[in-house]
């Protein structure tokens, strides 16, 4: 497993670390249907990691015409793709859920879509594990996730303790990586208030001839259908989930696409190697999938052109340009035009 576990977790991660080891998760759990697959789309925009940054992702929206200066839909039938990674490394991602919630709705109403794709963050928060990472949950995500008097309460006792003489955002960060009762409100808050709305979202779509997916599809998983990865990945979120906030265990079974190194929210290959036994097999997971090119993201580089997105001469594009602050805030967006890409923020540097 491609996680730190450390030995002061709260009651909640402890179980549910051991109930993955031993394998007592849910085998039979209900999987919505959610549609993943679209074809005669005319115009998609393609927005990589947001990585808690609200106010960059809202210029990216402003700036292709997304939104109107309300911050409502204003694209019509357009198609917007939000690659995942929206949680941790910076302090506004639940502004930037909200945000998303709603457009989702308009869009749909004026016949577009906008898809927020699953992301390895969204599946770490889901589960608790970016608790462990000391980079990775921010004070002020940690903040907004945690329910209001809780964290009203826990803010009058960390003023009382800064009085003498130590710093309020320190105080924080060990509440953070220390504090189990605190960790454990996150967390159940988290699930019961946006957990469950992540887990109608997908990990991989296709849009007319094009696939995308945070990390990557491995030869292995461009085998399966696409709705059968999303179903797979919806109950073992799902199942985690359940013995969250509900305690529950039940029969086991083999967890194939959480945590995994080659699963489609974590593989990088696509996106690190080149060379002809490569190439090879992006053929080989092209004609799998019945595709032309994939979308990805999840492996940030510095785009100063839209031939810093090609790879494998544009069978593969890669998104993630560092649009975070914590990145470095390059503003960044794919557009695709009736098939034909271009870059939109070029001229626009770095915010």
């Amino acid at each position: 497993m491609a996680f730190r576990f450390r030995k002061k977790t709260g009651e909640i991660l402890f179980l549910w670390l051991w109930l993955l080891l031993l394998g007592l998760i849910p085998a039979h759990l209900p999987a919505e249907e959610i549609p993943c697959v679209w074809s005669e789309v005319s115009r998609i925009v393609v927005v990589g990691d947001l990585h808690g940054d609200y106010e960059n992702f809202v210029r990216i929206l402003k700036g292709t015409r997304l939104v109107d200066s309300e911050l409502n839909w204003a694209a019509g039938q357009v198609f917007l793709v939000q690659m995942g990674d929206v949680l941790d490394r910076g302090p506004d991602a639940r502004k930037i859920f909200d945000l998303i919630k709603k457009l989702e709705k308009q869009a749909a109403a004026a016949g577009g879509q906008v898809q927020m794709l699953l992301g390895n963050h969204e599946e770490m928060n889901i589960t608790g594990i970016s608790l462990d990472y000391e980079d990775y949950v921010t004070v002020e995500q940690f903040q907004s996730f945690l329910p209001d008097d809780f964290r009203q309460r826990k803010q009058k006792e960390l003023e009382r303790k800064s009085r003498r003489g130590r710093s309020l955002e320190r105080l924080w960060k060990e509440v953070i990586q220390i504090d189990m009762e605190a960790r454990n409100k996150y967390l159940v808050n988290f699930n019961q208030k946006y957990g469950k709305w992540l887990l109608q979202h997908n990990a991989v779509i296709k849009i007319n001839d094009l696939v995308f997916v945070h990390g990557g599809l491995s030869e292995e998983f461009s085998r399966w259908k696409l709705e059968e990865i999303n179903k797979r990945l919806r109950q073992e979120l799902g199942a985690f989930q359940k013995v969250l906030l509900n305690g529950s265990v039940y029969n086991s079974f083999k967890f194939e696409i959480v945590y995994k190194s080659n699963g489609p929210l974590r593989y990088r290959q696509l996106a690190l190697t080149d060379g002809n036994l490569m190439e090879n097999q992006v053929d080989t997971i092209l004609a799998n999938l019945e595709a032309r090119s994939l979308i990805v993201s999840h492996t940030p580089r510095l785009v100063l052109s839209l031939e810093d997105m090609k790879h494998f001469g544009g069978k593969v594009w890669i998104v993630d340009t560092g649009i975070s602050r914590a990145y470095g805030g390059y503003l960044r967006a794919l557009i695709i035009n009736d098939g034909q890409f271009s870059l939109w923020g070029v001229d626009d540097g770095k915010k």
